[in-house]
């Protein structure tokens, strides 16, 4: 584990929809890539340049400042063996680490088990946002989801019975389509115990709120606030130990141009106020972040857009990253791709497993369901 007298703690930030790939690490020197993106591509002289070969997308302007700080890895090539290209099956598999059956509980969900299997903290995990991912879900394990955190914990006083109430109901809707189907009286009883540890959890983050303040201004936007929601729990240290939230949109089938450079102006945003805010707090020396998406985007364009395509990117970032690149850009010749996609060079199970062993101090085989070459973006230091 990192060198930290605090316990390590992760932020996952799921880019929903699948992230075009090689519009966000553009291989601005390859005539492939030109070819391919007759109108969906970055010309050379916009490219963010991090080295002879590749650049980030112009509106990563503080994702580059994060990558010249040493603070910034980016993990090449991610994905598993036989991709699909359906959202829904494609992130199960990521939230469950479990290509070939249909799973119930998640790698978080398993890992937080692992941690406190009795369930003795009920904001182990925090989910910000709506729903709840399936990489969180395990039986026993409660998962704290907040939307809104300044109303989040007025629902906990005899005065706001009504709104206690119309909570629970939403966390039977949320919990329910996760642990899937049962025995009814299996369903009721983890329902229930649902309820019960979200107004634990609801008594344990109200405390959160008034002890934050920050002179960051957050974006408007979806992430941003939820960000600003994670800085605000994680500062009060409440012994989460897990924060996950989603920012979709990448789905970008037409109109990709514009879309594409918005999200990733919110997005480089929203992680750059995230981690001057964690450093104006002194917060920041045991927190690490991940970025990814559930696949990436097909080599060649659609001529609005691009479809489903499989390897992908994915980002670490903190103050104990260890920055750079790893794994290898995928090669983007005709005869090297995968059905008309960028082949993955690195099993997604990896960088799960180099945050748990690296970062969390735990065996990872049993968490991710397999030993996968693990990519060392973790500082010792």
């Amino acid at each position: 584990m990192g060198t930290t007298d605090k316990d390590p703690v992760v932020v996952v930030v799921e880019l929903g929809g699948g992230n075009d790939y090689l519009n966000t690490v553009i291989p601005y020197t390859d005539p492939n890539y030109y070819d391919n993106r007759k109108a969906l591509r970055v010309e050379e002289d916009e490219v963010l340049k991090l080295d002879s070969k590749l650049g980030l997308n112009p509106n990563m302007g503080p994702m580059k400042d994060l990558y010249e700080a040493d603070d910034l890895a980016i993990i090449h090539g991610v994905g598993y063996e036989n991709a699909s290209r359906s959202h829904f099956r494609s992130m199960d598999i990521w939230h469950t680490c479990e290509p070939v059956s249909v799973a119930d509980d998640g790698w978080i969900g398993r890992t937080e088990r692992e941690i406190d299997p009795k369930g003795e903290n009920p904001v182990g995990i925090v989910s910000v946002g709506y729903g709840l991912p399936r990489a969180l879900v395990a039986d026993g394990v409660p998962v704290a989801s907040v939307s809104d955190l300044s109303s989040f914990g007025l629902y906990t006083d005899s005065q706001h019975q009504e709104q206690r109430d119309s909570t629970l109901d939403l966390f039977r809707e949320m919990y329910s389509p996760a642990i899937g189907s049962g025995p009814v009286g299996e369903v009721m009883s983890y329902l229930g115990q649902t309820g019960r540890d979200a107004l634990k959890s609801a008594d344990i983050l109200k405390e959160a709120i008034p002890q934050y303040k920050s002179s960051v201004e957050y974006g408007s936007d979806n992430l941003g606030q939820s960000l600003r929601t994670v800085a605000n729990i994680h500062s009060a240290d409440l012994g989460a130990r897990f924060f996950y939230t989603t920012h979709g949109g990448f789905d970008t089938h037409a109109s990709q141009m514009p879309m594409h450079s918005n999200l990733w102006t919110q997005v480089s945003r929203a992680v750059a106020d995230f981690w001057n805010d964690m450093e104006e707090q002194g917060a920041s020396d045991n927190i690490v972040m991940l970025l990814f998406s559930e696949f990436g985007r097909r080599v060649k364009e659609n001529g609005q857009g691009t479809d489903h395509g499989s390897g992908g990117v994915a980002f670490a970032v903190g103050p104990r990253v260890k920055g750079g690149m790893y794994s290898e850009y995928p090669e983007t010749k005709a005869e090297a791709l995968a059905d008309g996609d960028l082949a993955p060079t690195l099993d997604f199970r990896g960088v799960y497993a180099t945050l748990l062993e690296d970062w969390m101090g735990l065996d990872s085989g049993p968490l991710v369901n397999g030993r996968f070459e693990q990519p060392g973006f973790i500082t010792k230091g």
